[in-house]
């Protein structure tokens, strides 16, 4: 997708609060947040809602469902109210797949891509679903430009206010990197200045892809292929699913799939929210990395390869 549309959206629509007033509806299931968008069609607000079922499929149905039912109060509208059809769901391996009609592109840029951040949001506080695709009679949602939407999860939609939107701040990652033989993993010390707007999961995901630079020095070597892209990342109950591009399977040099696994592991583990990892390549996991280790566990991490630098 090109930048321009991700900026017009997320600069437009995607100021983020917690609406005032909110109707918690009372069931025995667990709560949610349901998101709408304003008249205006600026701005998306959560509103509390409990389900009725625990069980996945049904909690997915009462979700769409509230997505699609008009709020209480006139100054919101339903993110699937418009004048689309909604064609159906699947899950697949942790992944909601959404199916809509060929209306659901006939609306302004801005309105579907806030549509999108409401869905997106709602749907993905469901245990189980990590990621969430749109289709159109499906076939993969393209922006106006051509370019497939992709697999999306809730940290791709900037959740601050506006004044927010340029906040920096500065934070110190502790990477692994490749020895010069590939085969143990050499940690290193980089402090830089981030935008809040980016989630300290993804920074430490594009820093390893960006390789240890010119000025670390003894030793220190790239892991992941730098063509890799970060297509989605989330933390659940401690956990990290990461989601990359094809190029993640492609070899570095000679680095070992046990150190270009554990790089990303043991760089997530040292943020204090992420216990494991679980690593998907455009949205699968139950795929083989380098035909010798299964992308379908969550990793743990890995001391043993560690190595000091020379």
């Amino acid at each position: 997708m090109k930048k321009g549309i991700w900026l017009l959206g997320l600069l437009l629509c995607l100021s983020f609060a917690l609406s005032c007033g909110k109707k918690t509806q009372k069931g025995t299931g667990r709560s949610y947040g349901i998101y709408v968008l304003n008249t205006e069609e600026t701005k998306i607000f959560a509103n509390e809602y409990r389900t009725e079922s625990t069980q996945i499929n049904e909690v997915i149905e009462e979700l769409l469902g509230q997505l699609a039912a008009t709020p209480d109060k006139l100054e919101y509208k339903a993110p699937l109210s418009g004048g689309f059809e909604f064609l159906g769901y699947s899950l697949e391996d942790g992944q909601l797949i959404l199916n809509f009609d060929q209306r659901y592109k006939e609306q302004p840029v801005t309105t579907e891509i806030l549509v999108r951040a409401a869905v997106v949001r709602t749907m993905s506080q469901v245990e189980g679903i990590h990621y969430i695709s749109f289709q159109v009679h499906s076939a993969p949602l393209t922006d106006p430009s051509g370019n497939v939407v992709g697999i999306m999860s809730a940290d791709m939609f900037i959740d601050n206010t506006e004044s927010e939107i340029n906040t920096r701040e500065q934070t110190t990652l502790r990477l692994y990197f490749a020895n010069e033989e590939g085969d143990e993993l050499v940690e290193v010390s980089r402090t830089l200045e981030y935008s809040t707007n980016v989630s300290l999961e993804k920074l430490v995901l594009e820093e390893l892809i960006r390789g240890p630079g010119d000025q670390v020095k003894g030793g220190v070597f790239p892991v992941i292929n730098a063509g890799t892209k970060v297509l989605g990342v989330t933390v659940k109950d401690g956990t990290c699913y990461v989601n990359l591009s094809e190029h993640f399977l492609a070899q570095t040099s000679s680095v070992t799939s046990d150190v270009a696994i554990y790089s990303i592991v043991n760089s997530l583990v040292e943020l204090s929210n992420v216990n494991r990892v679980q690593i998907a390549v455009n949205g699968n996991s139950n795929i083989m990395f380098r035909e010798n280790i299964s992308l379908s566990g969550i990793f743990d991490r890995n001391l043993d390869l560690i190595t000091a630098a020379k």
